[in-house]
């Protein structure tokens, strides 16, 4: 039973109005604190909590853990305990915390032990990352791509509507939330009548994306069910899957994106467990044709996860320039793993799976400048009146992303990333 995700609890840790963070949420992240290594820390309000400091005063004692899951450097070694595990976990963290608890309420001599404001902690890199893998699973996304550079009346190529299309990115590129990065080069084709140049990318992207994190899947050679699929992802960050479109243009055919997606991807630092995401299941997209049965869910395996994008100019004006929502996706995050496995794919703990960009029905839910800006032929102006095609040098591209119904929001805070000059 998932005790911590009741809507009535409240901490006794104190929670700004219209946080991302209440006691329901409880998601896990890797913090750095001055003259400490790195430990695994959860977060209610602005306070983080540090879990190791919390296992060593025996709080987690009748649990399955031991020291070296909580003093770790990722998520990983935590993860390896399973489903089951992290439930427990959430659940003992959350009665540790509910205002009606004096076990640690009361014992105000300890708090400084544990218990530190957001802004004196550094977030790091929550996963070591086996393999990445990113979808392609927003049909509005992957219509608007194909009307921009195929037939418009063949927009969505012959196979899109019968399997979740993805391909296999680079893990080592994948950065966390605040970490800034350089303009990428590589080859482009500024004219088609013209040979291809060697050049910085003029038409940097950014990509709304939800990524899921797995836990340790089954042997090689076996696959994941779709009904099983829940039972094998850790939970959910806010995913920037940046893209060089120029590059991209020149070297997709045939085999699809190189370095124009292996520069960087900008993760969020706190990772939101799938079991706190249970409230907000909603009705998936009627798929047709009627998918294959091995792709066949149970009709609600969508979240209803609000998204955001914002520019933010070198003065900190934010403008902002998107309003989507996770659960437009065509393809299921369940889809997405048992399509993954079903050849006998093994996945591995820490494996990370990209949404792909998420776009909406409406020009303004669109995931991604080339198509808010439409290919550069409509380009958006800010609040500082200057206008945009693709990022600037100096733009920082910040998404965030949450849940909320009548009781209680679940947010994944924000994930942003600077665009610093090519090298």
């Amino acid at each position: 039973m998932i005790t911590a995700n009741q809507a009535h609890l409240r901490s006794w840790i104190p929670v700004p109005e219209h946080s991302d963070f209440p006691i329901q949420n409880i998601p896990f992240g890797i913090i750095k604190l001055e003259g400490k290594s790195p430990r695994v820390a959860t977060r209610i309000g602005d306070s983080v909590i540090d879990l190791f400091e919390l296992y060593k005063l025996g709080y987690f004692e009748s649990l399955t853990f031991d020291a070296m899951d909580f003093d770790a450097s990722f998520l990983n070694s935590l993860m390896k305990k399973g489903k089951l595990a992290v439930r427990e976990l959430r659940n003992s963290i959350s009665s540790l915390f509910q205002s009606d608890n004096s076990l640690l309420r009361d014992k105000m001599e300890v708090h400084g032990s544990f218990l530190y404001s957001l802004d004196s902690v550094e977030m790091l890199l929550p996963i070591q990352i086996g393999d990445y893998t990113d979808f392609y699973s927003s049909k509005e996304h992957a219509t608007n791509v194909g009307v921009m550079f195929r037939d418009p009346a063949n927009a969505l190529l012959p196979n899109w509507l019968w399997i979740p299309v993805g391909y296999h990115g680079r893990a080592s590129s994948v950065v966390v939330s605040g970490t800034p990065f350089h303009r990428p080069k590589g080859q482009i084709k500024p004219n088609d009548d013209e040979d291809p140049i060697f050049s910085a990318s003029r038409q940097i992207d950014f990509e709304l994306e939800m990524g899921f994190v797995t836990f340790d899947g089954k042997a090689l050679g076996d696959s994941i069910s779709i009904a099983e699929a829940d039972d094998y992802i850790f939970g959910l960050c806010l995913f920037n899957d940046w893209s060089a479109r120029d590059i991209q243009k020149w070297e997709y055919v045939p085999l699809g994106p190189f370095l124009a997606k292996n520069f960087v991807s900008t993760m969020s630092a706190w990772i939101v467990t799938l079991d706190a995401l249970q409230p907000f299941r909603v009705e998936s997209p009627i798929q047709s044709p009627e998918v294959l049965a091995y792709l066949a869910g149970s009709g609600k395996d969508s979240y209803d996860i609000n998204l955001q994008v914002a520019i933010a100019t070198e003065s900190n004006e934010e403008t902002e320039i998107c309003q989507s929502n996770f659960k437009y996706m065509y393809w299921t995050m369940a889809q997405q793993l048992a399509h993954h496995t079903v050849n006998g794919c093994n996945v591995r703990v820490g494996d990370l799976m990209g949404s792909g960009t998420i776009s909406g029905p409406t020009e303004g839910s669109y995931g991604s400048m080339l198509e808010l800006a439409w290919k550069g032929t409509k380009p958006l102006t800010l609040a500082d009146g200057s206008q945009r095609r693709f990022i600037l040098d100096g733009d920082t591209v910040v998404m965030r992303g949450y849940c909320q119904n009548a009781s209680i929001r679940i947010g994944f805070g924000e994930v942003k990333g600077k665009l610093l000059p090519a090298k």
